[in-house]
């Protein structure tokens, strides 16, 4: 098994390439070792010590460290994720994967929301996925977009600008009624 390994836009987030699905559908993110009971996978990876964060896509695995450095952690990295394919364990312990927040909009914002998460969905979920993250749409209310960031956005020095000019813009162009774009 080969396990790529790509950089990310967050110095702190190493993304990996198992080189099969991780996730069939969703997203998971683990802020903390008391948050991985429901994967084995994300279970071993805390064991490794420096290890913050753990965010599972639909083919990778973004693993963000402490102060620790790349070069002592990444080794035992590689090799629990080896580790894990090779055994035929399940990502998950039950078939629960994405996780699903609240959205909170007015209803007669509907069409304005549908607009904006196809926007999101198609622009630019794919492109921050190829930075090891994920963001979503959580909510809309007098002209500000709210959206979660996950994975390796989450504490990026870049998502900021992502979110203000990326993003931000983007909306925009296309929905006027879009003022800002905030992270929740």
């Amino acid at each position: 098994m080969f396990i790529q390994t790509e950089a990310t836009p967050n110095p702190a987030t190493l993304k990996f390439l198992p080189g099969r699905i991780v996730l069939p559908e969703g997203t998971m993110d683990f802020r903390k070792a008391e948050d991985a009971a429901a994967s084995p996978l994300a279970e071993k990876l805390f064991e490794v010590e420096g290890i913050e964060g753990i965010f599972f896509g639909h083919d990778f695995i973004s693993v963000t460290k402490g102060d620790a450095d790349w070069q002592h952690i990444k080794p035992a990295v590689l090799g629990a994720i080896m580790e894990h394919f090779m055994s035929g364990a399940p990502v998950m312990k039950s078939e629960m994967t994405a996780e699903a927040d609240e959205e909170f909009f007015e209803d007669g914002d509907a069409a304005t929301v549908d607009t904006i998460k196809e926007l999101i969905d198609t622009r630019v979920r794919p492109a921050v996925a190829q930075d090891g993250g994920d963001i979503t749409f959580r909510g809309f209310r007098d002209g500000v977009v709210y959206l979660s960031m996950r994975g390796a956005c989450s504490g990026c020095p870049s998502s900021t600008a992502t979110l203000k000019h990326g993003i931000q813009n983007l909306l925009r162009h296309f929905v006027p009624e879009v003022e800002e774009v905030r992270a929740m």
